[in-house]
């Protein structure tokens, strides 16, 4: 690239990341503050790679999803996150934004988290933000809450505060701090669900569930950052499978109900549990979603890939502890 030049687009890829502790239910509108610590990995093998490019003279911003023009409540989302960007650098030019992901989006497997922290890397340098990664974790919450968890790599934190400024990601450990730790994804479905994280955050508030949960999150973090530190899959599978009943059990008395799971969900779940049973260690966490995701070590991936293929006939996706969100192409 010449000296001083603008660049046409960037480039960035940013990984999922599954939540052991999750985050459920925001404080006030429209900056997704949520309601509590919450606690991820990033998932080396859930990618969304998305381009950013200026569009001149057009009056609306473009957004292409998976090689397809996407519309409605997607596009305004898209362009509501890029106008907080044009307002912080007092640009004003549209933008063209394409994102694909190399696994199934809008089903509960975080292609939110992903996509939003790819795109706010992106449109940031399009933009010439210089962001360091805490404040780059604010702008990604913007979009997604989550997405401030998948600009960093490895083991990531996010703060709630109460404010747009104290509301931000922190690396516990970088993904080379627990090598032998695998998620495996069972695809149980890649239909999109009908009920989004955005609108089900709104709901949280509205379950007598919530306020137990909200008191038990803090001593159950504090386990999940003990096992991380400690490469314990027994503490943290059991902090992790708890919080993620804890907070289904809010999504499904919420009003409306989000009742997520399918048959399906239920079936790999008693599939995690005979694992188990029969000397295999696995645990099971679910996001906003009906797909399950399988904590072993290494050593027992392989044995719990078969159940849920061979037995049950979901397709699953394995992951390692993934990177944070990078810039990967900038074109002159």
């Amino acid at each position: 690239m010449a000296e001083n030049a603008e660049p046409l687009s960037i480039t960035a890829e940013a990984c999922a990341n599954i939540a052991f502790i999750k985050y459920w239910g925001n404080r006030g509108v429209g900056l997704n503050l949520p309601l509590n610590v919450s606690i991820s990995m990033n998932l080396e093998s859930c990618v969304s790679r998305t381009t950013a490019a200026p569009l001149s003279d057009a009056a609306d911003d473009e957004f292409i999803l998976n090689g397809r023009p996407a519309e409605g409540d997607a596009a305004r989302r898209v362009s509501g996150f890029l106008d907080r960007i044009r307002e912080t650098t007092g640009r004003r030019e549209k933008v063209r934004v394409s994102s694909e992901n190399n696994f199934p989006f809008g089903c509960g497997i975080a292609s939110s988290a992903s996509g939003f922290a790819a795109l706010a890397r992106a449109a940031t340098s399009l933009f010439g933000l210089n962001a360091d990664e805490t404040e780059l974790s604010r702008v990604a919450r913007l979009g997604s809450g989550s997405a401030a968890r998948s600009v960093m790599g490895g083991f990531v934190e996010l703060l709630p505060g109460e404010t747009h400024a104290d509301a931000f990601a922190r690396q516990l450990a970088p993904a080379s701090a627990w090598p032998g730790l695998r998620d495996l994804v069972v695809v149980v479905s890649s239909e999109e669900k009908a009920a989004a994280s955005l609108s089900g955050h709104s709901l949280a508030a509205t379950s007598e569930m919530l306020p137990g949960r909200l008191s038990a999150v803090p001593a159950r973090a504090d386990r999940v950052r003990r096992a991380v530190a400690d490469r314990d899959l027994t503490s943290l599978g059991e902090a992790a499978e708890l919080d993620a009943l804890s907070m289904h059990a809010v999504m499904m008395t919420s009003r409306p109900a989000l009742p997520y799971w399918k048959p399906g969900t239920l079936a790999v779940m008693e599939a995690v549990r005979d694992l188990r049973r029969g000397g295999t260690e696995a645990y099971f966490t679910i996001d906003a979603g009906p797909n399950v995701h399988v904590l072993v070590e290494e050593e027992n991936l392989s044995r719990a890939a078969r159940v849920m293929t061979d037995e049950l006939g979901f397709r699953t996706i394995a992951s390692k502890a993934g990177p944070g969100a990078r810039i990967v192409e900038s074109s002159p």
